[in-house]
């Protein structure tokens, strides 16, 4: 019986899209859920103040390289060279390929902690020139922590991206949860004793579980470590080849939230806080929606196009593109017009004054203008790297980085913290239209109708809901104590049931098929049973 659970959770094999997204974007929410529970315990304890600005900042060199690796190297390079050596190659050279990947990338990982911790004070003094000596001596002192967290997640990624490739998502869409909750534990129970740099050691301890997460789903697919560093293996020229762009592409994304770091350290004290707490609510449906299917379809892509079978890759895309439309114009809809509540519930507690949640109301409002297309940028960006092109994605992103950054500085005089997301929702605007674009150039006939009917459609159920909320918000206010935090709650609970009923409504009456592809993951897809359990997955 134990076996066989442990069978069904960690070496299941998921061979649909839909399917595979469920799972994700159900341990997304969780995932998340705990995120919105993190970000609140931080915004009651601390504030959007010092304590708050210090630990966002010190988090960002660390996040740089940990998205360099996981988003640059690992995403765009080595699933689709993996699975080209799984299915057409030899086997043998696809675990080696993993163990010179993984034993180069510990080794990158290793020199930058060292280097991080040795020239810390240099670079936080770039990164925050509006920071007093006592911010940037506590700023340096956590990022020395938080270091060795990129080497743990490193790991953690090389081991995930060839269960990705495998099909096996159990332990990938587990490991963020309980990277969260360790993090969690850093805020109740080592901050008492430690002070703020227990946040950090929780960061270090979420890392380590991170990684550990992974390593049951690999028994039974073939993997086996060795500590193998070979220039010539087969693939890892192919893997530089892809890389190199995608990791500018993704230090160019990095690079944005470093240069909002700058200018927030100018904006009044606290802005690098709301600025960063209004992303992690922002990138609540984007993680859970847009991630999810990107996520589940990037190995299916990959193989595709390498049979060069252009008709199934195109129903692939078309597929999760028109998903990510059906779940992200809705959620933005939903998260404008309850943006004040959705805030107030999250983060209005403790310290988190009312200025604070004016600052970051606004700040959500304008980075949803960009929500659909930051979500469609994940998928255009992926079919790139699955056609093996890393170029033309780094390219866009240059383009959209300057956007970005250059409309980021100039709505930021005007509007302060505020007028900085609506120059990184703008940035990503343009580089969205960008890539489209683009794409549709590369690949002709690519029955772009069906995803503009698709998402007129979409688009007026998502007025609907709209509407449906912004009245559920008014006869909340007549039902509940507007003064308490249950009211509140309740209130914006009421209003946003109303607006997905709607939304459920009109899509059920105008017969689109992501409602119908819903249902149906909700009743069939996503049991145990349906999914293919592997005892060696080496012999396929």
């Amino acid at each position: 019986m134990i076996k066989k659970i442990y069978q069904k959770l960690f070496q299941s094999n998921f061979q649909q899209i839909g399917g595979a997204a469920l799972l994700l974007g159900g341990a997304s929410v969780a995932s998340r859920l705990l995120g919105v529970l993190r970000d609140r315990i931080l915004a009651g304890t601390f504030g959007a103040g010092n304590e708050l600005d210090i630990y966002y900042a010190a988090f960002r060199f660390p996040d740089l390289v940990f998205n360099l690796i996981i988003m640059g190297a690992l995403s765009a390079g080595f699933i689709p060279v993996f699975i080209r050596f799984l299915h057409r190659e030899d086997k043998k050279e696809a675990w080696a390929l993993a163990n010179c990947v993984a034993n180069f990338t510990s080794l990158f990982l290793i020199l930058f902690s060292l280097a991080l911790f040795a020239f810390a004070p240099f670079l936080i003094k770039i990164l925050t020139p509006g920071f007093s000596a006592e911010k940037i001596a506590e700023t340096v002192k956590l990022t020395r922590i938080m270091a060795w967290s990129p080497f743990l997640l490193g790991l953690s990624a090389v081991l995930g991206n060839i269960l990705q490739s495998l099909k096996r998502f159990f332990t990938y869409a587990l490991a963020p949860i309980l990277y969260n909750l360790s993090i969690i534990f850093g805020a109740l129970v080592l901050v008492p004793r430690f002070g703020l740099a227990g946040l950090a050691w929780g960061v270090v301890l979420g890392s380590l579980i991170h990684f550990l997460t992974q390593i049951p789903s690999l028994v039974g697919t073939g993997y086996r470590y060795s500590f193998l560093f070979n220039w010539r293996q087969p693939g890892l020229k192919d893997i530089l080849y892809l890389t190199s762009p995608r990791i500018m592409s993704v230090a160019l994304l990095q690079l944005n939230f470093l240069a909002i770091t700058v200018l927030a350290s100018s904006l009044a004290i606290g802005s690098i806080a709301i600025f960063d707490l209004a992303y992690n609510i922002w990138s609540f449906p984007l993680g859970i929606f847009a991630a999810s299917f990107v996520v589940a379809s990037f190995p299916k892509l990959s193989e595709e196009a390498g049979r060069q079978d252009w008709v199934a890759f195109k129903q692939s895309f078309i597929y999760t593109f028109r998903q990510i439309l059906f779940y992200l114009i809705p959620a933005s809809a939903l998260f404008i017009i309850l943006r004040a509540q959705i805030v107030r519930i999250i983060l209005g507690t403790g310290k988190f004054t009312w200025s604070n949640t004016v600052l970051t109301v606004e700040s959500l409002k304008f980075l949803t203008l960009g929500l659909l297309a930051e979500g469609l940028t994940l998928l255009l960006s992926r079919a790139f790297f699955s056609l093996e092109d890393s170029k033309t994605p780094f390219l866009w992103g240059l383009f959209g980085s300057v956007a970005r950054i250059g409309l980021a500085w100039f709505f930021g005089r005007q509007l302060g913290v505020p007028g900085l997301a609506l120059g990184f929702a703008s940035g990503a605007i343009l580089q969205m239209l960008a890539l489209w674009f683009s794409l549709e150039r590369r690949l002709k006939d690519f029955q772009d109708e069906s995803i503009f009917s698709g998402g007129v459609k979409m688009v007026l159920a998502a007025l609907g809901a709209g509407i449906a909320a912004w009245l559920g918000l008014r006869l909340g206010a007549r039902l509940v104590d507007m003064q308490t935090g249950l009211g509140i709650f309740l209130q914006g609970t009421l209003a946003g049931l109303a607006g997905v009923f709607v939304y459920i409504l009109i899509s059920s009456w105008m017969k689109l098929e992501e409602m119908r592809d819903l249902l149906r993951a909700l009743f069939s897809k996503f049991s145990l049973k349906k999914v293919v359990v592997e005892e060696d997955i080496a012999n396929l």
